[in-house]
């Protein structure tokens, strides 16, 4: 079968090959894949920003259908639709972070994509505990969008409290922002976008999806526009999803004293911030990786009652053999989120 591997350390180094279908353990679930998606994470691998072990097949967004299940399992069945929590692929299970469901702090985790084999290919291998079954009234396509759903759930809903009417600067419009957007919409927050002339697709997506002013940094001055929006208070709290220095530091500009910056983004390298705004300010710092259990369990509730419409993010639907024109469109933001299938 196809699958898009990293073959090896170093910038690139990124290859569509052939290699051996898996087999199906006893205690595990072979997954057709239907589709993934591109993450930000996919990218800082191909430059080599973030830690892999190659070779590995790369790809952790996705949703898929049951082939095949080991004679231990008992919880799903063969044509079960289903979301796979890939950040679980290896962990201790016995620390305190495994314990209390906070396995992204466990240090002998490995995840898929980058640590084992993940979801760039036709069939995948996960064991029994990682898979969720998806409600039949969400698409495949939707489903895929279940773990950049899980951060943003996180950042949005269960680090700190975020209220109707509060204004938010959401900085960075991405698939993983735009899904933070439509959360922040539902709340009934007044919200500010911010993103490069580069972001201009993803700007206009945002307005669709609920932003009550977009801002080109590049082209307009958004410290301006935040004190005028705010009655030169700054706004309650900040959304950063760019992982850009340049970025953070406008997001604590823009914060007015005792307000509260989340920070979602990676940004794969030091940065230069004047931190000394923190103190002054006195403002509260959450960092966001990823979710947790609790999170997961929440986002499939979310996606039952049909909350949030996650359709207009996926602006792209390509075959995995294009995975280079994938990759390139997501680098230069003319996309929202963009899924790979080796149906396509």
């Amino acid at each position: 079968m196809d699958a898009l591997l990293k073959t090896k350390y170093g910038v690139g180094n990124v290859e569509l090959l052939t290699v051996p279908e898996p087999e199906c353990p006893d205690d595990g679930v072979k997954i057709d894949v239907a589709y993934t998606g591109i993450c930000g994470t996919d990218l800082h691998i191909y430059h080599e920003t973030f830690k892999s072990y190659p070779p590995v097949i790369m790809g952790h967004e996705f949703s898929g259908v049951i082939a095949e299940v080991g004679k231990n399992v008992t919880k799903v069945k063969t044509g079960d639709r289903v979301a796979v929590l890939g950040s679980t692929a290896v962990t201790c299970g016995s620390c305190e972070y495994c314990q209390t469901g906070y396995y992204m702090f466990c240090k002998d985790r490995r995840g898929m994509g980058h640590g084992v084999n993940g979801s760039f290919t036709k069939y995948t291998v996960v064991r029994e505990d990682m898979v969720y079954k998806i409600p039949d009234s969400v698409s495949l396509e939707e489903a895929a969008l279940s773990e950049p759903l899980a951060c943003a759930v996180q950042a949005i809903e269960e680090l700190t409290t975020i209220q109707v009417g509060d204004t938010v600067l959401l900085s960075g419009p991405g698939p993983i922002g735009l899904i933070c957007l439509s959360l922040l919409a539902m709340k009934g927050c007044k919200i500010i976008v911010a993103g490069t002339s580069a972001d201009a697709t993803r700007l206009e997506l945002a307005k669709e999806l609920g932003a009550d002013i977009v801002v080109d940094v590049i082209n307009e001055d958004l410290q301006a526009i935040v004190l005028k929006e705010t009655n030169g208070k700054g706004v309650d709290v900040t959304v950063e999803c760019a992982g850009a220095g340049p970025s953070v530091s406008s997001c604590l500009s823009a914060l007015k004293q005792r307000g509260k910056h989340i920070q979602v983004g990676i940004a794969g390298k030091e940065i230069t911030l004047d931190f000394d705004t923190v103190l002054y300010k006195q403002l509260q710092v959450f960092g966001s990786l990823a979710h947790s259990m609790t999170t997961w369990e929440r986002v499939m509730n979310i996606l039952e009652q049909k909350k949030i419409n996650l359709a207009p993010i996926i602006t792209h639907k390509l075959p995995l053999t294009e995975w280079k024109n994938a990759f390139e469109l997501c680098e230069q933001k003319q996309c929202g989120k963009v899924l790979l299938s080796h149906n396509a």
